[in-house]
């Protein structure tokens, strides 16, 4: 019996459904350990922190004292294994925060180096790969890129050219952006960090964990990285979180990225929760949950569409490094109708149609469908892509593994 038919679903895509239900089976019992272990680290961090309802009050203005602000911070950092955290609502995205990083670390003269290629797209004004008179590039800041090699890190360039001068920082992207590259596990960074390590011990090494955290039971700062960066309408504000993003790994480090925010001689004193601290640490305590939702609506959708012929990574059952699915279509129109049944599988707006259109930061147009409570949020169920050959969506999210397949069946169903 077809469940699905009165949600528009037929009975091809339906019978689909069903095989390949049991097929991830197995894939689902691994994604369930893997959020048992992080939901224990999240309680624990809750517990050792003495979390109450004291620490869901607001403050307004200066934000002088909010306890429950730098107590949340503390909570991160115990959650990530940092020696600190900068957890705020203040930042308006990951990239925000990604900005506000880098300007913080770097001075003229100094030298950026990427050993993931090109960052993510909303950077190249933020680098001067894309010319902005507030660019890095703008004060002095050197940018250099090295790319991977088939999907792996180019250990012999990496050494070649930490070998001929001072790199401030290097910049490691773990989610792959825009691109059809393999995103970067955490042992694959374990690997490259001590690799870098050999020939540079004071390098900056931060990462951009955007997509990736809860996924596996180690974060980058676990394995050797000086800092990361994410954004709390993905991972790890589990849905909740209105907005805001963290900075989190070495004190000094964090202690600058917080001056840059606010301002020297005040950093991570100031900032105002305006009432949303609950939010954050409701949105974290969810997040292993959530993430764990979101991996297996990955993993249903890779199979589906992988029985029905097309190019996907990662395979279902191929490690996973974050939360993002993509799927090659070799075709516009066959992109653009998968975001639009994304949408009319989406609580929010169903009835909208999203068009490609040239958005801010983008040097393509792209299509985004995200039916979210929140603007933006990626761990709600999304999916976008670049209007560009081969025409690849990146759907990411899913508050619930039920709610995220229904909407990967109706956007199998529009494609159809």
């Amino acid at each position: 019996m077809n469940r699905y038919k009165n949600f528009g679903i037929s009975d091809k895509v339906a019978d689909l459904a069903n095989e390949v239900q049991k097929e991830i089976k197995l894939v689902f019992e691994k994604i369930e350990e893997v959020c048992e272990y992080n939901s224990l680290k999240v309680l624990k961090a809750f517990q050792n922190n003495q979390i109450s309802d004291m620490h869901f009050n607001q403050t307004t203005g200066y934000g002088y004292g909010d306890i429950g602000r730098d107590t949340t911070e503390k909570v991160f950092a115990e959650v990530l294994g940092a020696e600190d955290a900068l957890v705020r609502g203040q930042f308006i995205s990951g990239t925000h925060a990604l900005t506000v990083a880098l300007f913080a670390f770097l001075r003229p003269g100094d030298t950026l180096l990427s050993i993931t290629g090109k960052p993510y797209d909303t950077l190249d004004e933020v680098i001067g790969i894309v010319d902005n008179p507030s660019s890095l590039k703008s004060f002095g800041v050197n940018f250099e890129k090295i790319d991977l090699v088939n999907d792996e890190f180019d250990y012999q360039a990496i050494e070649d050219r930490l070998k001929q001068g001072k790199v401030k920082l290097i910049e490691i992207q773990r989610s792959k952006g825009y691109s059809t590259r393999k995103s970067i596990t955490i042992d694959e960074l374990e690997k490259v960090i001590e690799h870098i390590r050999k020939f540079d011990k004071e390098v900056i090494i931060m990462i951009d964990n955007c997509y990736c955290e809860f996924v596996t039971t180690k974060e980058p700062l676990e394995v050797g990285a000086d800092v990361i960066v994410g954004s709390l309408i993905k991972n790890l504000g589990g849905g909740i979180a209105p907005n805001g993003a963290y900075i989190a790994g070495r004190k000094d480090l964090v202690n600058l990225a917080a001056e840059r925010l606010t301002a020297p001689g005040e950093g991570k004193e100031v900032g105002p929760s305006l009432g949303i601290t609950k939010s954050i640490l409701q949105g974290l305590f969810m997040a292993p949950s959530v993430v764990a939702s979101s991996l297996k609506t990955a993993v249903f959708a890779s199979r589906i569409l992988e029985k029905l012929g097309y190019d996907v990574e990662p395979k279902y059952n191929e490690q996973r490094a974050d939360i993002v699915q993509t799927i090659n279509f070799n075709d516009e129109q066959k992109l653009i109708k998968y975001c639009q049944g994304i949408q009319m599988g989406s609580p929010i707006d169903s009835n909208s149609i999203p068009e490609p259109w040239d958005m801010p930061g983008y040097t393509d147009k792209v299509i985004m469908a995200a039916g979210a409570f929140t603007q933006g949020s990626s761990i709600e169920l999304s999916c976008d892509g670049p209007i560009r050959p081969p025409y690849t969506a990146f759907m990411q999210g899913g508050l619930t593994y039920e709610y995220g397949k229904l909407g990967v069946l109706k956007a199998v169903q529009n494609m159809m």
